[in-house]
């Protein structure tokens, strides 16, 4: 569950690069931030209250050393209010916006075996067809399924997996036998 205050960033953030026509900027801002900061040693770091505020500064100078004005500011508006830690969860916020912004979905696609760049594309291509938007595919293995494929958009199933087939057909069969 997100925290009100990344929810908050996150939103201001997102509105900012709208306005702005910086989307792409910020998502790269922000992405560099969150790989620091999804680092235990950094936010170990950054939360110790006896490192230098120099040094900690110094550090995120460096880091976005070629970003934008605004990411700089907002990094360092977090580190003067001891909330770095919530860089992460505010680029994933941001990323969540920037989707329904561009109209992406999140498809998270399971089968029995790892699929190649080919069939990822040609799922991710019917995927869209089907759902008449673009698919962005988190792709997860579970042998379980024997064979075809579980894809999960939101709340929306499709069920085509090997194993939910025989379920119906066992479920079939006992009912007309």
């Amino acid at each position: 569950m997100a925290s009100s205050a990344a929810k908050r960033y996150a939103q201001a953030v997102l509105g900012l690069a709208k306005a702005r026509g910086t989307l792409d900027a910020w998502h790269a801002d922000l992405a560099r931030l969150s790989e620091v900061m999804s680092d235990e040693r950094a936010i170990a770091f950054f939360a110790n209250p006896g490192a230098p505020t120099a040094r900690k500064e110094a550090i995120l100078e460096r880091v976005l050393a070629d970003a934008q004005p605004e990411a700089r500011n907002l990094s360092q508006m977090l580190s003067e209010r001891g909330r770095l830690e919530i860089l992460p969860e505010i680029y994933r916020l941001f990323e969540e916006g920037l989707r329904a912004e561009r109209g992406i979905v999140v498809a998270d696609v399971t089968t029995a075996e790892a699929l190649g760049p080919e069939a990822e594309e040609v799922v991710r291509k019917r995927l869209a067809d089907l759902l008449g938007k673009e698919v962005e595919l988190r792709p997860h293995v579970d042998p379980e399924i024997i064979g075809g494929i579980v894809a999960r958009v939101g709340d929306q199933l499709i069920d085509g997996s090997v194993i939910s087939q025989l379920r119906r057909l066992r479920t079939r069969l006992a009912t007309t036998g």
